[in-house]
């Protein structure tokens, strides 16, 4: 049989539906109901919740047979039910998904941990009748879930051994350092898969946790699985509200965690207990389009060029930034952030100021953390006009499709907006206006590769556009990633595509940032530019190693900022560690990009100041 689990598992994220159970019991079937026998007496009920999930979204289906085994259908004096309850539930699912959705047909652990089962039949033998009556039914592949350790996993994939043709996944409930209630490991259990022929497709984490928790144990999870990650977690925290178990997790919380669930490199998101239909609608609003731009760069670019390309102009001619890079001059460049208001005086003082105190460039990031800006192509324009300091423009693929990115990079060319630095961008869930679209048409190594087909001559369409545009090209690289992986084979990728320089995120210590420069192929030929954050305060200390994705801030670090009494202290401390990361890194690296925390240029001055 075709397994399109594992062919849409190797494109873009798949979004799974949310919770059945609870969906149920807000149609007022209690716990004394049989969930998985209403595939029999309301099959209505369980199409509806299907088919919110479809309009919602979902492209997974799961079955309500989590509990269609014998020893929980006998509870209800329906264990002679097992075959035509699992039979139903895969056909309602089928029915309501077509041939466009995938079927998960669910199934849930067997017995309680440490307790014997009613009857004399075996776990094994349990659970291979539901399994063998689910797959008569031809899901897509079955979904092992909750699993409780190592007893379930055992179990489950002794029975997946009698069906090699059958694609299956395994999902467990751990808590937030990924380790079983029993005390099994993700590594122990990963061992366990390792050993056995017919492997899952997929390792999964669902309920027993909410969001937040989750991210914890997928941080520790996705670095030791060599397959495919899938994330399910709860809303958040049930509370019980006037007899009712009621999750108060939020869509929009939803949805910022499974952004970073993606960010790690997630493979599947979806909802367990409490999740619903708005969870997946605004999650899969925004996960979509993300994860979709990962692969969209191959599809829209002509293959077969209808004009030869022209010659680029070379690196050195195309702007003083990117002579020094050509000329492996040492490069310092400071991050301005654009102003919330459309007032540029400021900026533009900031940005002499910068010049004054030695710096190469400005950076403008573009819509910083989802944010709504001014422009910062407009912003590039008036710094380099007014303040005689060349600008490296930030370009993110979120707000434009690939016709409008094309347009600004074209306005780029036009306005002598020659350094640019091409990044995918965060999600507006992250942002202030959580309900804005995020396009995604390409992710940054799409954008990149536009670029340098700009800089010879030719549109994405393969027409020319004249004189070769100048662009100086660099991309973004994070070397404390979670997932490095990923993030190796993708600055590989970028420097494929054509990237001339890479900033990395801040860097407090020096060996993860050298240890990753040594891992890409390729990188350590290309000028490779340090961020550098001088932190103001413990307080801000504390927020970096916290919040800030790709930032670690060693303990060593943060004792010394403690030892700060005051503010001023504090701040003197960071300038200090932030010059000793520079020189540390110094002949070993490109340049520096010194961010101005809170804006504030001076602080990023003394940093790169000669005592």
């Amino acid at each position: 049989m075709s397994n399109l689990l594992r062919e849409r598992l190797q494109g873009k994220t798949i979004i799974f539906d949310g919770a059945v159970g609870t969906e149920i019991y807000k149609k007022n079937f209690f716990l004394n109901t049989s969930y998985e026998s209403l595939c029999l007496s309301h099959p209505k009920i369980v199409r509806e919740i299907h088919e919110s999930y479809r309009d919602a979204g979902a492209e997974v289906l799961t079955t309500n047979s989590f509990g269609a085994n014998y020893e929980q259908l006998n509870k209800f004096l329906m264990g002679d039910k097992v075959a035509e309850i699992n039979r139903a539930a895969v056909m309602l699912a089928r029915e309501i998904g077509g041939d466009s959705l995938l079927v998960a047909a669910s199934v849930g652990p067997v017995g309680e941990p440490g307790k014997d089962l009613s009857g004399k039949r075996s776990r094994i033998d349990i659970l291979d009748e539901q399994v063998s009556a689910l797959i008569s039914a031809s899901p897509d592949f079955i979904l092992f879930e909750s699993l409780r350790g190592a007893d379930d996993l055992i179990a489950a994939l002794e029975v997946m051994q009698s069906y090699p043709d059958m694609p299956y996944v395994v999902s467990f409930a751990l808590d937030r350092e990924g380790c079983s209630k029993a005390g099994d490991t993700a590594a122990r259990l990963l061992t366990l898969i390792g050993e056995t022929e017919h492997q899952p497709e997929a390792f999964g984490l669902n309920c027993g946790m909410g969001p937040g928790a989750m991210l914890n144990a997928l941080e520790t999870v996705v670095k030791q699985c060599s397959l495919p990650v899938i994330a399910q977690p709860n809303a958040g925290v049930p509370r019980s509200v006037d007899n009712r178990v009621i999750y108060m997790c939020s869509p929009e919380y939803f949805t910022t965690y499974a952004a970073r669930f993606v960010a790690l490199g997630v493979h599947g998101v979806g909802g367990c207990c409490g999740t619903g239909p708005e969870h997946i609608r605004d999650m899969a609003r925004s996960i979509s389009p993300l994860s979709r731009s990962q692969n969209a760069a191959e599809k829209i670019f002509v293959k077969e060029d209808a004009l030869p390309e022209q010659d680029a102009v070379p690196l050195e001619e195309r702007s003083l930034f990117g002579r020094k890079l050509a000329e492996n001059q040492w490069i310092q460049t400071v991050e301005v952030v654009p102003p919330q208001g459309f007032v540029l005086e400021p900026t533009i003082e900031k940005a002499r100021l910068c010049k004054e105190a030695g710096f190469d460039a400005v950076n403008l990031p573009d819509g910083p953390r989802a944010s709504a800006r001014v422009s910062s192509l407009v912003t590039a324009c008036r710094i380099q006009a007014d303040a005689g300091i060349e600008a490296v423009l930030h370009f993110c693929c979120r707000d434009r499709n690939l016709i409008g990115m094309q347009a600004e990079l074209l306005g780029c060319a036009a306005m002598n907006i020659h350094n640019l630095l091409f990044i995918t961008g965060d999600p507006p869930k992250l942002g202030d206006y959580p309900f804005a679209s995020g396009v995604f048409d390409m992710d940054s190594i799409g954008t990149v590769k536009l670029q340098n087909r700009l800089n010879h001559g030719l549109d994405l369409a393969g027409k020319s556009i004249g004189k070769p545009a100048s662009g100086v090209i660099g991309v973004g690289a994070d070397p404390n990633a979670i997932d490095m992986k990923r993030e190796i084979r993708r600055t590989r990728e970028k420097l494929d595509a054509g990237a001339e320089y890479v900033v990395t995120q801040p860097v407090f210590d020096v060996v993860p940032l050298l240890r990753f420069i040594e891992a890409v192929p390729g990188l350590s030929d290309v000028p490779v530019i340090a961020g550098i954050w001088p932190l103001a305060s413990y307080r801000n200390a504390e927020f970096m190693r916290n919040e800030v994705p790709g930032v670690i801030v060693p303990d060593s670090v943060m004792e010394r900022m403690a030892k700060g009494t005051t503010k001023a202290e504090q701040r003197a401390e960071g300038i200090q560690i932030a010059r000793e990361a520079i020189e540390a890194i110094r002949g070993k690296v490109a340049g520096v990009q010194v961010s101005a925390p809170f804006g504030n240029v001076m602080t990023a001055a003394a940093v790169i100041r000669e005592e």
